[in-house]
C-alpha cells in the first residue's frame, strides 16, 4: 500500500494552459492524425498524393495567365511563373493552417466528446500535415529557383535565406492562430463559418501574393505592410528571387502581431474547450 501510486485528476482552471510535456507524450497520438489526414485527402482518388504539386502548379499557371499576361502586375525582369508560385506556395500553407485549424471543434465533435487528450494535438497535427505538403512542393520551387538563379541574372537568392525557416514557422503559428479563434467562435455561431472562406480570400487580395509591395501607393505603404503576412510573404520573396526588398522593421512588428494572436488562439481555445461539447 506505501508503493501505491495516486493520480489525482482536477479541472483545468488557468486561463492560459499549455502543457507541452503532455503533447510531447501524446506525439503517436498526433502522428495518427497526421496519417489519417494525408488518407483522407486523397482517398478514392485518381491521381492521389500528386495533387500536393497538381493544385498549385495549376493554380500558379492561372495566376500567371491572368496576373501577369493579361493584368501585368509581376516585377520586370523575374520570370512570372516563379514570381507567382512563391507567393501562391507560401500563402497556401497559411490558408491551410488557417483553414484547418478553423475547423478543430466543429469537425472533431464527437472524438472530443468520447477521449481525453490534449485538444491542441489536433491543430498541431493539421500544422504538421500542412507543413508536409507544403515541403513537397518547396522541392519543385527551389529546383525552379536554381535553375533560373543561373540562367537569369535577374534571380538573385541572397542571404536573407537564413531567415526563411523562422519565417515558415511565422506563418504555421499566425495561422494556427487565427484558426483557433475562429473554431472557438464558431463553436456557438455557426453563421460565420461562411464568412471563413469569404474572408481568406479577401485576406489574399491585401496581401502580395499576385502583386509587388512596391504596386502599393506610397501613401498606403504603412497600412498595408501592417498586414501580418505581407512582411512575411515580401521578405520571404526577397530572400527567394531578390525580388522587392526585406523590411525588417515591419516584420519585427509582424512577429509581435503572430505571438499575440497565438497568444489569444491558445487563450479562446482553453477556455471554450472546457464547455464546448454543450453548445456543439
Amino acid at each position: 500500500m506505501q508503493n501505491e501510486k495516486i493520480t489525482y485528476i482536477s479541472a483545468k482552471n488557468k486561463w492560459f494552459n499549455v502543457n507541452l510535456k503532455e503533447i510531447w507524450r501524446y506525439r503517436d497520438l498526433i502522428f495518427l492524425f497526421v496519417k489519417r489526414n494525408i488518407t483522407t485527402s486523397y482517398k478514392q482518388t485518381v491521381l492521389g498524393p500528386l495533387w500536393i504539386l497538381i493544385n498549385p502548379l495549376i493554380s500558379t499557371v492561372v495566376f500567371t495567365v491572368i496576373f501577369g499576361v493579361i493584368a501585368k502586375t509581376s516585377p520586370s525582369g523575374i520570370p512570372q511563373f516563379l514570381f507567382y508560385m512563391s507567393g501562391n506556395l507560401l500563402w497556401g500553407f497559411f490558408s491551410s493552417c488557417l483553414g484547418k485549424g478553423s475547423g478543430t471543434f466543429i469537425a472533431n465533435t464527437r472524438l472530443f466528446g468520447k477521449v481525453y487528450f490534449p485538444r491542441l494535438a489536433v491543430p498541431v497535427s493539421d500544422v504538421i500535415y500542412s507543413f508536409i505538403n507544403y515541403m513537397i512542393q518547396m522541392l519543385v520551387f527551389v529546383g525552379l529557383t536554381v535553375f533560373y538563379a543561373v540562367t537569369n541574372p535577374m534571380v538573385q537568392p541572397n542571404l536573407y535565406l537564413c531567415f526563411v525557416p523562422v519565417m515558415i514557422i511565422q506563418t504555421a503559428v499566425l495561422g494556427m492562430g487565427v484558426g483557433l479563434i475562429i473554431s472557438s467562435i464558431t463553436t456557438k455561431y455557426r453563421d460565420l463559418n461562411i464568412l471563413v472562406s469569404f474572408s481568406v480570400s479577401l485576406w489574399m487580395y491585401v496581401t502580395p501574393v499576385v502583386y509587388p509591395v512596391s504596386r502599393i501607393p506610397e501613401r498606403l505603404h504603412t497600412l498595408f505592410m501592417l498586414n501580418p503576412v505581407a512582411p512575411i510573404m515580401e521578405g520571404y520573396r526577397y530572400a527567394f528571387l531578390g525580388s522587392g526588398r526585406f523590411e525588417m522593421f515591419y516584420w519585427l512588428i509582424s512577429l509581435g502581431v503572430t505571438v499575440v494572436v497565438a497568444f489569444l488562439g491558445i487563450v479562446v481555445f482553453n477556455k471554450v474547450e472546457k464547455n464546448y461539447i454543450d453548445t456543439v
